[in-house]
C-alpha cells in the first residue's frame, strides 16, 4: 500500500504520488463516457510503479474520433470490458484511498478527468465522487496548472505531449490511460525539480489551495482573450471538479 506522504520525507515532489488518467468517448464532460481508466502508484523516485487499470463497455458506440485517438474499438469493450457502474466504483474507492492517506494525486487537466468520473458515477449509480471520499480530500497536481504558473509566457500549447516534450519526460504510448498516468506523475517531478524555487516549499496540501487560485486566474485572462476576440466560448474556473449542474 502506497505510504503517506509526510513532512519530513522532503519536499512534496520527492514522495509518494498516484496519478490518475482516462480514456473517453469524448470531449463533453456532461455527456462523454469513460472507456478506460488507470491509477499509477510510486511511491518514491525512482521506485517501481504499481498499475492499477480498467476498461468499461460505455453502453454506447465509440465515436470513430474518439477511437482514432486511443485505439479502443466497440469491439473490444463488448469482449472485455465491465459494466461501468462496477468500474466507476472501482476507480473512485481506488482515489478515495489515497486521499485517505494523504498521498498527491496527479491529473493531468484535473477538471476534465475527475469531472466526468464525478458524472458517471451520478449516472451509473446515482452517488458522487464526493460521496465515495466521505469526507477525505484529494491532493491534486495538475502539471498543466503547475506549468502555465511557473512558465506563464512560454509559447506553444500545453498538452501533456508538449510538456512530456518540453521537460524532458519519455511518453511511451501517447493516449493509453497507463501510459498518459506514468508520464504525467513522472512530469510533476520534474516540475517541481525544475522549479524548486518556485514551488519547493510547498506542502501538498497548500500547492493544492495554490493551484485551485492558479487555474482560475489562468482561466479568467482565457475568457478575456475570448471576450476581446469576439469568441462565445465561457471557460469554466472551477478546479480540480466542476460542480454538477442542477437537476
Amino acid at each position: 500500500m502506497t505510504q503517506p506522504f509526510r513532512a519530513n520525507d522532503g519536499h512534496w515532489y520527492q514522495g509518494p504520488f498516484a496519478s490518475f488518467d482516462t480514456e473517453t468517448t469524448g470531449v463533453d464532460v456532461e455527456r462523454d463516457r469513460i472507456v478506460s481508466a488507470a491509477l499509477v502508484l510510486q511511491s518514491a523516485p525512482g521506485a517501481e510503479p504499481t498499475r492499477l487499470t480498467w476498461l468499461a463497455d460505455p453502453g454506447i458506440p465509440i465515436p470513430e474520433g474518439a477511437r482514432a485517438v486511443h485505439g479502443i474499438t466497440d469491439e473490444q469493450v463488448r469482449a472485455h470490458g465491465r459494466p461501468p457502474a462496477q468500474v466507476t466504483a472501482e476507480i473512485a474507492a481506488a482515489l478515495a484511498e489515497q486521499a485517505r492517506a494523504g498521498v498527491p494525486l496527479v491529473v493531468m487537466n484535473a477538471p476534465y478527468d475527475l469531472t466526468l468520473l464525478d458524472r458517471e458515477l451520478r449516472r451509473h449509480r446515482h452517488s458522487s465522487l464526493d460521496a465515495f471520499l466521505a469526507g477525505a480530500e484529494l491532493l491534486v497536481v495538475d502539471p498543466r496548472v503547475v506549468d502555465k504558473h511557473v512558465d506563464r509566457y512560454r509559447k506553444g500549447r500545453r498538452t501533456l505531449t508538449d510538456l512530456c516534450a518540453h521537460y524532458g519526460v519519455v511518453l511511451d504510448g501517447a493516449h493509453d490511460a497507463g501510459a498518459d498516468a506514468w508520464a504525467a506523475l513522472q512530469l510533476v517531478r520534474v516540475l517541481g525539480e525544475r522549479h524548486q524555487g518556485a514551488l519547493g516549499a510547498f506542502s501538498p496540501a497548500e500547492l493544492h489551495l495554490r493551484q485551485r487560485g492558479w487555474h482560475a486566474a489562468q482561466a479568467r485572462g482565457l475568457q478575456e482573450w475570448f471576450d476581446r476576440s469576439g469568441t462565445p466560448e465561457r471557460v469554466d474556473r472551477s478546479w480540480p471538479l466542476r460542480p454538477a449542474e442542477a437537476a
